[in-house]
C-alpha cells in the first residue's frame, strides 16, 4: 500500500501538466527521496499510467488518456493489466470483492494453458475454502466474520478443508503481514490458489490466483509474482473506479481478459 500510496502521489502531479513535467518538478511537488520516485515511475510506466517524454520528462500514459476520455476505458485498461499478470504468473488470476455480504468474483483473467478454477460448489458457500473467501473474510472484523459463516456454513469439500471457526480465524489472523492466504486442495483436490488482500474502495477486495495442480513450489512461486505485481492491478483499480451491480459468483467461460457481467466500471 505503501508502494501504491508513493505511486499516487507522483500520478497526480504527471496528470496536473498535460504536456508533460520534468522529473525535477515531480521531486519537488511530491518530495519523494530518488530511489522511492524512481521506483513510483517504474511503476507507473509499467502500468501505462505515464509515459517518458524525453531526457528526464513525463507525460501521461496511454491508460490514464484512455480513463479520463468522454467516453472512459478504465474497464479495458484493467483487463489488459489482469492478462499481463496471468501471463506475468502464469496461471489464471481474479480480483474478487466482498460485496453486500457475499463472495463476488468481478474481473478475470485465463487462458488455454491458465484454465479458470471449476466452481463445482458456488463460491458464496465455500469462503472458508477458497483463498479469495479467506482473503476477504481477513479483511473483515470477528462480527462480520461470524455473520459470513452463520449464514454459509464451514462444509467440508475435501480433507483438507479447514471447518473448524476458531482455526480458521487463526490461520487468518496470524500470517505474516503481505503473505498471501492459501487454499491447499481445500476446495477441489487437484487445484492450489493464492490470494492477497488489495483495496481499492470501501468493499474488501483482493487479487487471487489458481493452478490446476497440487505443486507447493510452482504455488510459492506464482505467489511471490503476484505479490509483486499487486502494486499495478491496484493502481488499475483505483484509476478504472468500479460500482457493483448484481452479483454473480463464477465467471463464463471464454477465454481471455474479462469479466463476469457483476461490475459497472466508471472511469473517475
Amino acid at each position: 500500500m505503501e508502494c501504491v500510496h508513493h505511486a499516487l502521489r507522483v500520478l497526480e502531479v504527471v496528470n496536473r501538466y498535460s504536456g508533460g513535467v520534468s522529473l525535477a518538478q515531480i521531486a519537488r511537488e511530491t518530495r519523494l527521496p530518488q530511489l522511492v520516485l524512481a521506483r513510483a515511475l517504474e511503476q507507473l510506466v509499467r502500468a501505462n499510467l505515464a509515459a517518458p517524454a524525453g531526457p528526464g520528462a513525463y507525460i501521461r500514459g496511454r491508460a490514464l488518456l484512455l480513463a479520463g476520455a468522454a467516453t472512459g476505458d478504465g474497464r479495458g485498461h484493467l483487463q489488459e493489466t489482469l492478462a499481463w499478470v496471468r501471463d506475468a504468473v502464469g496461471a489464471a488470476v481474479y480480483v474478487a470483492r466482498y460485496s453486500d455480504g457475499e463472495v463476488c468474483i468481478t474481473q478475470y483473467a485465463d487462458g488455454p494453458a491458465t484454465p479458470l478454477v471449476e466452481e463445482w460448489v458456488d463460491f458464496r458457500a465455500a469462503a472458508h475454502a477458497s483463498a479469495v473467501g479467506k482473503a476477504l473474510l481477513a479483511q473483515l472484523g470477528t462480527d462480520g466474520r461470524k455473520d459470513h459463516l452463520s449464514r454459509h456454513r464451514a462444509a467440508r469439500f475435501t480433507a483438507h478443508t479447514i471447518t473448524r471457526q476458531d482455526h480458521l480465524f487463526r490461520q487468518l489472523d496470524t500470517r505474516r503481514p503481505g503473505a498471501p492466504l492459501l487454499d491447499l486442495q481445500e476446495y477441489a483436490l487437484g487445484t492450489v490458489c493464492a490470494a492477497l488482500p488489495i483495496t481499492s474502495g470501501p468493499d474488501a477486495e483482493c487479487l487471487a490466483l489458481s493452478i490446476p495442480a497440487p505443486d507447493p513450489h510452482r504455488l510459492g512461486q506464482a505467489a511471490r509474482m503476484l505479490q509483486s505485481e499487486a502494486a499495478a492491478v491496484l493502481l488499475a483499480l483505483i484509476v478504472a473506479g468500479s460500482t457493483p451491480r448484481a452479483p454473480r459468483t463464477a465467471p463464463p467461460r471464454e477465454e481471455g481478459a474479462g469479466e463476469p457481467g457483476s461490475i459497472l466500471i466508471t472511469a473517475h
